[in-house]
């Protein structure tokens, strides 16, 4: 098929679930009525507008029935997170006079749950604004095509294909849509159970939600100019902790629980491994604060447990300007980049990946040690898999873990000669990792006062890392060579 046949079936698709947004991004004008902030009217309501009249044009491209190949489902992906972009950043060029760049900017950070911003007024910024960036992170971090199937009933690429091309892969329910549906009822009952359990720190009802959204989402879009500092509460840091474990654990084990498995969660090798790492983690960073950089325990402690896994569960909450040596940052941009569970918000390489990986270097070697007629099989979760399998599942694990630091490599490359810094070489490629996996720790080397070809580099970089870069791959090959095998 040519290309035009293909992005006829893209379009399709890319049309039904703006469609869907539309609907969604209403949200924002409960917040605008109850505030009162009538000149919000027309900069929010350009969204849903936007969305309806371009998901009705291009929903409606002719095309022909057909079964595409998994390269169009990724592509159609790609560019719906490129568009969503594009939509977002419009309030904050229409309400803000923002640049196009740092409204771009501002809206991939949020959609992709990065959490890095380009605001400096967020204390004097309409709260319609302040909503709905920590909307854009909580829409994004479950998955804004997780939502589209969510009600999708038709489509003319498979279901299944645009779930997991969105690098999800779990299914919690017989249906992809039926498992959309639970996974947002999940989403939504968790996000009011923690604004109620944050309360308690004695944060106001507005700042609970939006920190629990962001949180939840592993996003980490603050609702103050000062973000964590501006409370400077550790009973709300404190209580904030479980809330980005939850974000960075697989949704389907909150399933399993809802149906009375209980101790089918800390039997997980992804959940142990994940509290493990965030312990282990907390503990080494913690300790280094208070050796090297000459903490107080307790404040070491604080500032070491929340910083390391606000940037483990790929969340971004800080409540330290990290200024601190070299291998307590180290050790957070090595679990930045493994990050949360498969299934979850968080972004990384993902836990699951990690354990697949050792799996099969163990396997490996074992097999290094047997006669050649002896088979060795290869065992995942309890069960054998065949040599075949297992080899064409271990390729693809590795694939996404190389094209992943060679995505960092190049990209520490093209910042350092975009912009010579004073930042230090490992400090640099801290905030990429940071940007890659979603996360937004940093130390102030991307600012709104950064060069405009580093902001477009970040900018990629976020939404390469939220679609685990093959679908962006895919989307370029696709341009040059056309999107069917040859």
């Amino acid at each position: 098929m040519k290309r035009l046949g293909h992005l006829a079936i893209i379009a399709h698709d890319m049309g039904l679930i703006f469609e869907f947004l539309a609907l969604i991004t209403l949200v924002p004008f409960i917040v605008l009525i109850i505030f009162h902030e009538w000149e919000m009217i027309i900069p929010m309501g350009a969204v849903p507008f936007i969305f309806i009249i371009s998901g009705l044009v291009i929903s409606r491209v002719p095309k022909k029935s057909y079964t595409p190949s998994l390269s169009v489902a990724l592509v159609a992906v790609a560019l719906t997170w490129l568009a969503i972009a594009a939509v977002g950043a419009v309030p904050f060029v229409l309400a803000l006079n923002l640049s196009w760049t740092d409204s771009i900017f501002e809206a991939m950070s949020g959609w992709t749950g990065t959490g890095y911003t380009m605001m400096t007024s967020l204390d004097t910024m309409p709260r319609t604004l302040i909503f709905w960036r920590s909307f854009m992170q909580w829409v994004g971090g479950i998955g804004v095509i997780a939502f589209g199937i969510a009600m999708l009933s038709r489509s003319g690429l498979t279901q299944i294909q645009l779930y997991r091309s969105e690098g999800r892969s779990e299914e919690l329910m017989p249906s992809v849509v039926s498992t959309g549906r639970r996974m947002w009822a999940i989403y939504l009952f968790l996000t009011v159970v923690f604004t109620g359990m944050v309360l308690f720190s004695g944060v106001p009802l507005w700042d609970a939600m939006n920190l629990v959204m962001v949180s939840l989402a592993t996003g980490g879009f603050a609702p103050h100019d000062a973000g964590m500092f501006y409370y400077n509460n550790p009973v709300l840091e404190a209580l904030l902790i479980p809330v980005m474990l939850a974000g960075a654990l697989p949704f389907k084990l909150y399933f399993l629980i809802y149906r009375g498995k209980f101790r089918m969660f800390f039997k997980d090798p992804v959940v142990r491994l994940i509290l493990a790492l965030a312990l282990i983690g907390s503990l080494i960073v913690s300790f280094n604060l208070f050796l090297f950089n000459s903490l107080p325990i307790p404040e070491a402690v604080r500032v070491g447990t929340f910083c390391t896994i606000s940037g483990f569960t790929c969340t971004g909450l800080q409540n330290s300007t990290l200024q601190w040596i070299a291998l307590p940052l180290i050790v957070i941009t090595l679990l930045m980049m493994i990050g949360g569970a498969a299934g979850s918000t968080a972004g990384g390489i993902k836990a699951n990946r990690v354990i697949l990986g050792y799996e099969g270097l163990v396997w490996w070697f074992k097999r290094l040690f047997v006669r050649g007629n002896v088979i060795v099989p290869f065992r995942h979760e309890g069960r054998n898999i065949p040599t075949r399998i297992s080899e064409v599942e271990l390729s693809k694990n590795m694939l996404i873990i190389i094209l992943y630091v060679l995505t960092i490599f190049v990209a520490t490359i093209l910042a350092l000669h975009l912009a010579p810094t004073s930042f230090g070489v490992h400090q640099v490629v801290f905030e990429l990792v940071s940007a890659a996996s979603n996360v937004g720790l940093g130390l102030g080397y991307i600012t709104p006062a950064s060069p405009i070809t580093v902001k477009w580099l970040f900018i990629f970089v976020m939404w390469i890392g939220r679609l685990e870069i093959i679908p962006v791959f895919i989307l370029v090959m696709g341009i040059v060579r056309g999107f069917e095998a040859r």
